[in-house]
């Protein structure tokens, strides 16, 4: 078999310019010597910050051979600011070099088509392995340590230190706040979760009372000072009287008591949920992933599972949890809440007999019911605002025709309408369902991330100002000019008629795939519109498959869902360790004649 031709590295190109490098530009020259691996990641992407989470222990451990480069490749206008990569940078405690690609130049000389993607890049400049989505934190550390030996022996791996430097720190009270909750005595307690804390402030919201947790990323229960969080984002009041706490990084809930100053873990393993793993049970055994919000509704905790597009519920009676809404599937399909889509959850507020969700990456209000036509304990998903994971903006109006940005959370209003934090423009909005129309409330507000209710005011969440801002309900909503977005990735070109579509995964070094219990790969794919397609839909094994396109549909986008498990190939070893890989792509598509009859999406490897 002829050897794989080597493909040179394409250089490192960005208007925005480098971040953590002390104001200096990089390029790949600057890198030569060293094993290079970039991130494609975009904030919003909650899969992206799973990714950044892997890195660390691999970032740490190869520090002096392998240097990280996260590329910042916008999905959302917001995104394309580069103050908000900056923010976003500091936020997520990325420790090491980024290239703000606001045109997606980089994106397109890479060929990438999702978030996350991972690209190696070996010592002497060439291309040697990609990844899309999640789990390859295990085959990066077994080709990093081959290409160290390979290059090692060459001599051409050059060993030092990396070019991160880190900026320096800014000292606020709060540090990019996620959510808040008034205590029944009129103070506030505020989730600061890039200090990983929960803080109180007093009444006016400004002056702190008490810190909970240590400050530090970790798991540990105790009272406040010793306890650790890692990110923590939603609150929500407990029937008795303590408070629910989404520790988002540790894909666990905790609960604290105000009275006592206590932190003790009510669910998760501290694990990240995979495919596969139980979706209900006691609920310090379940995996849960990137808990974001929370809510009293239905005489239970519901949870905004944004890492696995779910809702799902906490029983605190039997100590259970279970998967309540949405498929795993990201998008927005409405219907009997077990056949529901959503898209990174991130916000819930419960009144009366609906339960408010903030769809955060379909731009979206969506909300939870009762099923009338269901079973007595069914629930059913129906859309408020929003069309899709592409079309976003700020327009007030008729909600069918009203756009958001990335809301990520919702308020409950005393007259039965709802607030919507509105992060990526940087306003307040009202969705209002008596008339079915979205007005604006306040602008100038930067990411605002939730709000709550303070004696006739609204108080809100500030995130990229560090602080709470209070806010008079206005009468009457501000006035701002419409404006609509799409998505700037481009559409792929594709001839009519029949398309193959190669999912393309090779098994990491001294892995093979897991067949002892049948098929490791699942390949799942619809579209928007449905109408898109006209065979090669649904679910199946095989990571290959022929799609047939419509006569006359010659637009839409292709959503596929792959998942490929891989195995220690030990023949000796009883138990091998066993990994699993998965990612969804959203790719826009125009049916046009001369286009590829051939679309690749690279899970793991190489495509040849």
């Amino acid at each position: 078999m002829a050897s794989r031709a080597r493909v040179r590295a394409p250089e490192l190109i960005g208007r925005g310019g480098w971040l953590n490098t002390g104001g200096n530009d990089l390029t790949l020259a600057d890198l030569r010597g060293r094993i290079v691996i970039l991130d494609f990641w975009t904030f919003c992407c909650v899969n992206c910050l799973h990714v950044l989470d892997e890195l660390r222990e691999l970032e740490e451990k190869h520090r002096d051979t392998v240097v990280i480069v996260g590329v910042h490749s916008p999905k959302f206008v917001h995104e394309a600011e580069h103050q908000a990569v900056v923010d976003a940078v500091e936020r997520y405690e990325v420790h090491h070099p980024v290239l703000d690609d606001p045109e997606l130049a980089t994106w397109k000389q890479y060929a990438v088509r999702a978030w996350p993607t991972l690209v190696v890049i070996d010592p002497e400049g060439y291309v040697v392995a990609q990844h899309a989505g999640e789990g390859h934190a295990h085959a990066l550390e077994t080709l990093v340590a081959r290409l160290e030996a390979d290059h090692a022996a060459k001599g051409t791996l050059r060993r030092g230190d990396g070019p991160y430097v880190p900026p320096e720190p800014v000292p606020t009270e709060l540090r990019f706040p996620g959510k808040a909750l008034r205590l029944p005595g009129g103070s506030f307690l505020v989730s600061d979760t890039t200090r990983h804390q929960l803080v109180e402030l007093a009444a006016d919201g400004e002056s702190v009372v008490r810190r909970i947790g240590g400050g530090e990323r970790g798991l540990h229960d105790g009272p406040s000072e010793r306890a650790r969080f890692s990110e923590p984002q939603g609150l929500a009041p407990l029937p008795d009287g303590t408070v629910a706490v989404a520790d988002t990084v540790n894909h666990a809930l905790r609960r604290f008591d105000p009275a006592t100053g206590e932190v003790t873990t009510l669910a998760g393993t501290g694990r990240q949920w995979w495919q596969g793993s139980p979706t209900e049970g006691p609920a310090r055994e379940v995996d849960l992933s990137s808990p974001w919000d929370l809510a009293w509704f239905a005489g239970r905790l519901w949870i905004a599972m944004a890492g696995v597009h779910q809702l799902w519920t906490y029983d605190p009676e039997a100590g259970t949890v279970r998967a309540a809404a949405g498929t795993t599937n990201e998008g927005l399909v409405d219907g009997p809440a077990e056949q529901a889509w959503f898209a990174q959850p991130s916000g819930l507020a419960a009144a009366g007999d609906r339960l408010w969700v903030a769809d955060s990456e379909t731009s979206a209000v969506r909300y939870v019911e009762r099923d009338p036509q269901g079973a007595a304990d069914g629930f059913v998903v129906r859309t408020a605002v929003g069309t899709g994971l592409f079309d976003f903006g700020h327009r007030d109006g008729a909600a069918d025709q009203a756009l958001l940005q990335h809301p990520l959370g919702v308020t409950a209003l005393p007259d039965g309408s709802v607030a919507i934090s509105d992060t990526y423009n940087h306003a307040l909005r009202r969705y209002d369902p008596a008339t079915g129309e979205v007005s604006t409330l306040a602008t100038d507000l930067r990411e605002p991330s939730g709000a709550v209710l303070a004696d006739g005011d609204i108080v809100v969440v500030e995130s990229a100002r560090h602080r709470l801002t209070r806010l008079r309900l206005p009468e009457e909503a501000v006035r701002v000019e419409s404006v609509a977005h799409r998505t700037q990735r481009a559409a792929t070109d594709i001839a009519p008629g029949t398309l193959r579509l190669d999912v393309v995964f090779q098994a990491p070094d001294g892995q093979k795939l897991d067949t002892r219990y049948g098929p490791s790969t699942r390949l799942l794919i619809s579209s928007t519109p449905p109408e898109l397609l006209a065979g090669g839909d649904g679910a199946g094994t095989d990571l290959s498959r022929e799609l047939v396109l419509a006569a006359g549909v010659t637009e839409g986008v292709l959503h596929v869902s792959a998942m490929a498990a891989s195995c220690d190939d030990d023949p000796s070893n009883e138990y091998p360790a066993c990994h699993m890989h998965q990612q969804d792509w959203g790719v826009p598509v125009r049916v046009t004649e001369g286009g590829a009859t051939r679309l690749p999406l690279v899970l793991a490897g190489m495509d040849g």
